[in-house]
């Protein structure tokens, strides 16, 4: 068998590749990659959650606090509080955001580059909110360990920054389907929420992610089946009106959530010590006499499906949970919020189920087949994520006899919080022109390629001023543009058609335009010249599109290398290519 040249396996070919919008193998083998990263991650980080539990909690369950006295548990939130200020007191403003909200930041704005200090951080305060008692879930930090350190890994081997985009989509992913053993709801989740698209090309790697992910997770803790309720079923139609009217409550609540955890701004009049004791002292009032608001809330929400709670405890856990983690969140601390609104709705739907069996209890279907409801539909009206929802819905409890019912509270409820309470996404950031950047379909469409499968190759590099020879010399690689380079430090380099040149040498003998030093300005030669801006080589289009109009050039030249002394213009981008790719795209943006 005649053997492969190397170059077909070498670093720079398979970058090439990613640069296109259909370099599907490549991205599958980093989503496979990514899956198994994550995977490592979310195991340790749980593995972390376990022994910060043994030194203090009962049985060294991180979710225990029901087994501490009500003094211990009610100081335990403003000591995580005082933990939580101490260590991001000492970072910049920029370094404080972690979470579901940054990893979106970050792949809007920066390209899906994450700061390390972030992610440090992340582990501190992920770890801290848990153990200590605060009402936050291990969602955020599942997601944003995973997509920095898959993102981070495409920094490391300098991919182009489409791939980039791909890989934090595949750490969201792995990392949800990791920590609950829902590989479906975590594609779902990165691409309807953190991306904000759907293509091909994004969701087979994305699926391999999720599923490696899964994989390392079910190797070392089995097949867990928290809330596995395979023999529940709606039983009448009849109860579907009044799984309208709970929807409709548990979107109204969504709503509320929206709007109290928005309300920081109110707040920045006050020191971040006197907003986090505040936080800290809510929630540790509340536990005095409810611990179960505390910590991520599984097993709540376990004991919840099985008709263990009482009526108080479910108020408690439904409007109390709720109402601390929407609080935290205004005050500024970085707890994650899927979790706690997840077993909030459960805790709700309960409520209503309960409800309903006193108004019709002949044909009323138990209180589980609510909760398990409002799982779903509080997920769905907060995040704005239906798909996600029901996803997420099917994959804990494993029975498809809710799907109907579900699909229509998810609707009702993310209706309600969206039109009555006019909330959009929790994680979704409005611009000041109604329209987040990722929703922007140029933006998507230009984000999923980077400048090398669209820029010009041929080209050659010259000074200003050359001799006829030396511009014979440079015309015989038969280039499209010729980069005439500055010597000026506050001049942009210029690009000049090279048929322009050879039509002017055509025209012209040898004594035209030729100065005392016998050579010719290439300034002067009539022809088209364009004003150029440097721009790295694993720049998305997007980039490249933001940066023609922030320079107001009519090109980019792309610089390969990362030293001064060694970066040398592999390409030409100009607007036009640009317009071209989006027009005549085969991918077109739905």
């Amino acid at each position: 068998m005649p053997r492969l040249p190397l170059s077909l396996y070498s670093m720079d070919r398979f970058r090439r590749r990613l640069a296109s919008v259909d370099a599907l193998p490549q991205l599958c083998v980093l989503g496979v990659v990514s899956g198994l990263i994550t995977g490592g991650l979310m195991v340790g980080f749980r593995l972390l959650l376990a022994l910060g539990a043994m030194t203090f909690l009962p049985d060294g369950n991180p979710e225990a606090f029901e087994g501490l006295a009500p003094t211990a548990r009610a100081l335990l939130p403003l000591l995580a509080v005082a933990l939580i200020g101490l260590w991001l007191w000492r970072q910049p403003v920029a370094g404080r955001q972690i979470g579901v909200a940054h990893v979106i930041s970050r792949l809007t704005y920066h390209q899906g580059r994450f700061p390390l200090r972030n992610w440090l951080a992340q582990w501190w305060v992920g770890l801290i909110s848990v153990l200590g008692g605060l009402s936050a879930g291990r969602e955020g930090p599942a997601i944003h360990l995973g997509a920095a350190a898959c993102s981070g890994l495409g920094q490391r081997l300098r991919l182009p920054h489409n791939s980039l985009r791909v890989l934090v989509a595949c750490g969201t992913a792995a990392g949800i389907s990791a920590s609950f053993n829902t590989p479906i709801a975590g594609v779902i989740f990165a691409m309807e929420v953190v991306m904000m698209e759907y293509t091909i090309t994004g969701f087979m790697p994305v699926i391999l992610a999720s599923t490696m992910g899964a994989v390392v997770a079910q190797a070392v803790y089995g097949f867990e089946r928290p809330f596995q309720e395979t023999g529940v079923a709606l039983g009448s139609l009849f109860n579907l009106p009044w799984i309208v009217v709970s929807a409709l409550v548990i979107g109204l609540l969504a709503g509320l959530f929206v709007r109290v955890a928005r309300s920081g701004v109110r707040l920045d009049g006050l020191p971040m010590a006197a907003r986090f004791a505040l936080a800290g002292s809510l929630v540790g009032a509340v536990a005095w006499w409810y611990p179960q608001v505390q910590g991520m809330g599984y097993d709540t929400l376990g004991l919840t499906l099985a008709g263990e709670l009482s009526l108080d405890v479910l108020l408690a856990v439904a409007i109390g949970k709720l109402l601390l983690t929407a609080g935290a969140v205004a005050c500024g601390i970085p707890v994650s919020i899927i979790g706690p609104i997840v077993v909030a709705g459960g805790a709700a739907g309960a409520l209503c189920g309960l409800l309903g069996a006193q108004l019709m209890p002949a044909l009323a279907a138990g209180p589980e087949v609510y909760a398990m409801l409002g799982m779903a539909a509080m997920m769905g009206a907060v995040l704005q994520a239906p798909l996600a929802a029901l996803m997420a819905l099917l994959e804990l409890t494993h029975n498809p006899n809710l799907i109907l019912p579900g699909m229509l509270a998810v609707v009702v409820a993310g209706l309600t919080s969206r039109q009555l309470c006019g909330c959009d996404g929790f994680f979704i950031s409005v611009t000041r022109h109604g329209l987040h950047p990722l929703q922007q379909p140029l933006m998507q469409a230009l984000s999923r390629v980077s400048v090398p499968a669209v820029m010009e190759r041929d080209l050659v590099r010259t000074g200003r001023r050359v001799t006829r020879e030396q511009a014979s010399a440079l015309l015989e690689a038969k280039p499209v543009w010729v980069v005439i380079e500055s010597t000026s430090a506050d001049r942009s380099a210029l690009a000049l058609k090279a048929a322009d040149l050879a039509r002017w040498m055509l025209e012209h003998d040898d004594d035209d335009k030729i100065g005392k030093d016998g050579k010719l300005d290439l300034l002067e030669i009539p022809g088209q010249r364009l004003d150029m801006a440097p721009i790295h080589l694993q720049a998305t289009l997007s980039e490249a599109f933001i940066r023609l109009n922030d320079k107001a050039v009519d090109a980019l030249y792309v610089e390969h290398g990362h030293r001064p002394k060694q970066k040398r213009i592999s390409g030409i981008i100009t607007r036009d290519a640009i317009e071209r790719y989006y027009r005549y795209s085969d991918t077109p943006p739905a």
